[in-house]
């Protein structure tokens, strides 16, 4: 199978439609599907939209694998559900490569990896021991380790994919390839958070571009806004209330007609990228609402004001550039390379 070319990748980012939406759950999606047989690594999965896809992908006969940070955290949130818990670090490329290898000794086969972990606008800047950005480190250059070192695996399944849950918060930034540590850049948080989303979507069309003659299938994701996560722990909830979600009294207003979702639903784009064959043919675009996202027809950033639009969709140019794919694979490799400081 040829490389897809930039005019192929553009034309392709269209809905399909598939007569799903915003208000469907992941257990809807995933109604009549069997996973028995296959297997799954599900990351940041005891908590959030991370947590409804274990359970779905659970019920639907799978076997999962949850890396964790907190073990005893993991085991206390996903209670009575078997799955297998396994130490794991996103910032800590030892930590990585152990999982990877303890897996890999098994020589088992990985249907599919969801990379769904993440951190968001962290309020000031942080960096780990190799002076990374805390955000891009985390949300990118750990999955981007940890896939890699899983290629094997994913080798010896009959279809593999991989899922990496982005944003429509890349609208906030492309990724500052000359500085994406903010060494030199003053830091934001939105900024920061937007280009690791951006990155995620250029790590799946890389990916696809590598390994799609191999079978594999990457996608990239927009799971709605879902404020009542982990995931939101660092805004001020005044914030929600600017933006017309949260009531004086703190109550949560979700509308999925405005992308605002509750768990279940927002775990459900992920479930369907990782399930659906009408993506079959499809390796490489970046979905939402269950269905492939419109391209928008400008490539500018956005500002956090335009969350409170009344519809926040679709994925811009940028994110798709083959030339930007390629040159963040190049950069991730060398950055990966950095020593850790004691």
């Amino acid at each position: 199978m040829a490389q897809l070319t930039q005019s192929e990748v553009y034309q392709r980012q269209q809905p399909i439609p598939t007569g799903l939406d915003a208000a469907t759950t992941a257990e809807e999606v995933v109604q009549g599907v069997s996973l028995a047989g296959k297997t799954a690594i599900v990351t940041g999965g005891y908590s959030g939209i991370g947590a409804e896809t274990v359970r779905v992908f659970v019920d639907a006969g799978c076997d999962v694998i949850v890396p964790a940070r907190d073990v005893a955290r993991a085991k206390e949130a996903l209670g009575e559900l078997k799955v297998r818990i396994e130490p794991m670090d996103l910032l800590d490329a030892a930590s990585i490569d152990a999982f990877a290898d303890r897996f890999l000794q098994a020589d088992s086969a990985l249907d599919l990896l969801i990379n769904n972990a993440g951190i968001m606008a962290l309020p000031k800047l942080k960096r780990d021991s190799r002076r990374l950005e805390l955000q891009f480190a985390t949300n990118h250059l750990g999955h981007f380790q940890l896939t890699n070192r899983l290629l094997p695996a994913l080798s010896r399944a009959p279809s593999p994919r991989v899922v990496s849950v982005s944003s429509w918060g890349h609208h906030f930034s492309p990724v500052l390839f000359d500085d994406p540590n903010f060494l030199e850049t003053p830091y934001d948080p939105w900024v920061a958070y937007g280009q690791s989303k951006t990155a995620n979507i250029l790590f799946a069309l890389a990916l696809q571009q590598r390994y799609q003659d191999q079978g594999l299938r990457a996608y990239s994701l927009h799971p709605g806004g879902i404020p009542a996560t982990n995931l939101a722990k660092h805004l001020d909830p005044k914030m929600f209330q600017d933006l017309g979600l949260m009531d004086a009294d703190g109550t949560l207003k979700l509308d999925p007609g405005r992308n605002w979702k509750t768990i279940p639903q927002g775990a459900a784009t992920q479930v369907w990228c990782a399930t659906s064959p009408a993506l079959d043919a499809l390796g490489g675009v970046y979905c939402e609402n269950c269905d492939v996202a419109e391209l928008e027809s400008h490539n500018q950033p956005s500002s956090l004001a335009d969350l409170g639009q009344p519809k926040h969709e679709g994925v811009l140019p940028y994110a798709l550039d083959l030339e930007g794919a390629e040159r963040l694979w190049e950069l991730s490799e060398k950055l990966l390379k950095q020593p850790r400081k004691s």
